[in-house]
């Protein structure tokens, strides 16, 4: 069956089956990042399945909370989760459209984006801690520094391409490049704000509570602080496939038959792990930067983007 041919309403559920298995997927691809940096420090670590047992073990505790907090607490960790699987819901993992087109617009996912940090950030000033409100200004710092760097790398290519739609985008694309070298400086600076955007060193220590992008968990346990992680880590999985779905939109079903879409199961598993694997790699190969330097090094990407948009105009 072709996928224009299929119904709305089944491409529908095809898209809340596609957000489960990358959110089934994530506690794989974090357990691997850790144990890649476990084997990278000499250490035996914990397996790769160690994030499902810790994710069972959270959600079966009672979540416990400042007295002075209030709603947006409680309330951030499912805005966390349901942001993410929306955008899951959007992109065009297993299928070469968008089954979720609605929410498949570029400007409409950046936004789900920016929902994530605000709330992430707010909680943090909610929970009435130092060390949580701290961590909620560094989180929204990074974003400024990060969040052109994205966004004028995906415009170049939208540019490019004639459209906003992410599954227009990667249809088009992966039957080539057809300005070069313009699409590949958006490739650099999108993977480098996609890096960041994964929570890697040296802009972040994604297992310390009181660093930068996970200072608002501070106060959070139990059922809570488990929804938490496990929005962070579908987060991660979603930046790395929407990079994937622009950049290297290969190995698409092209017709919703069951063994099209298992070979596309397989290929999107198989380039997951090599970008978790290779972030990896890359982020445990490098030192802890001061924060208040970070501006230096992210003005080098958004110098990639404006490159890129340079050879757009210029026709390379």
């Amino acid at each position: 069956m072709l996928i224009q041919q299929t119904p709305e309403w089944g491409m529908g559920l095809f898209a809340v089956c596609q957000a489960a298995v990358l959110l089934a997927l994530t506690p794989l691809m974090t357990g691997i990042s850790r144990q890649i940096r476990a084997r990278m420090q000499s250490r035996r670590g914990p397996g790769i399945l160690q994030d499902y047992r810790d994710l069972g073990k959270l959600l079966k505790r009672q979540p416990v909370g400042p007295e002075q907090s209030g709603a947006m607490f409680r309330l951030m960790p499912w805005v966390l989760l349901s942001s993410m699987l929306l955008v899951a819901m959007a992109l065009p993992v297993f299928t070469q459209t968008s089954p979720f087109g609605g929410a498949g617009d570029l400007i409409t996912l950046l936004y789900l984006f920016a929902l994530f940090r605000f709330f992430f950030s707010l909680s943090g000033l909610d929970s009435s801690s130092t060390f949580a409100g701290i961590g909620a200004s560094r989180e929204l710092t990074l974003g400024i520094l990060v969040e052109p760097i994205l966004i004028l790398g995906l415009l170049v290519v939208a540019l490019i391409v004639g459209s906003t739609n992410i599954g227009t985008i990667s249809a088009t694309l992966s039957q080539g490049w057809t300005s070069p070298l313009a699409i590949f400086m958006a490739f650099l600076a999108c993977g480098f704000a996609a890096f960041i955007e994964m929570g890697k060193i040296p802009f972040d220590v994604a297992e310390a509570e009181q660093e930068l992008q996970e200072g608002p968990l501070t106060e959070y346990s139990g059922a809570d602080f488990a929804l938490v992680k496990w929005g962070i880590g579908l987060k991660q999985v979603v930046v790395a496939e929407m990079f994937l779905a622009v950049f290297l939109p290969f190995g698409k079903a092209a017709s919703m038959t069951a063994s099209a879409l298992l070979l596309a199961l397989v290929v999107t598993v198989l380039k997951l792990v090599v970008v978790f694997v290779l972030a990896s790699l890359v982020e445990n190969s490098l030192a802890r930067g001061r924060f208040l330097l970070t501006h230096r090094v992210t003005w080098m990407g958004f110098g990639v983007a404006v490159l890129a948009f340079v050879f757009y105009f210029t026709g390379l």
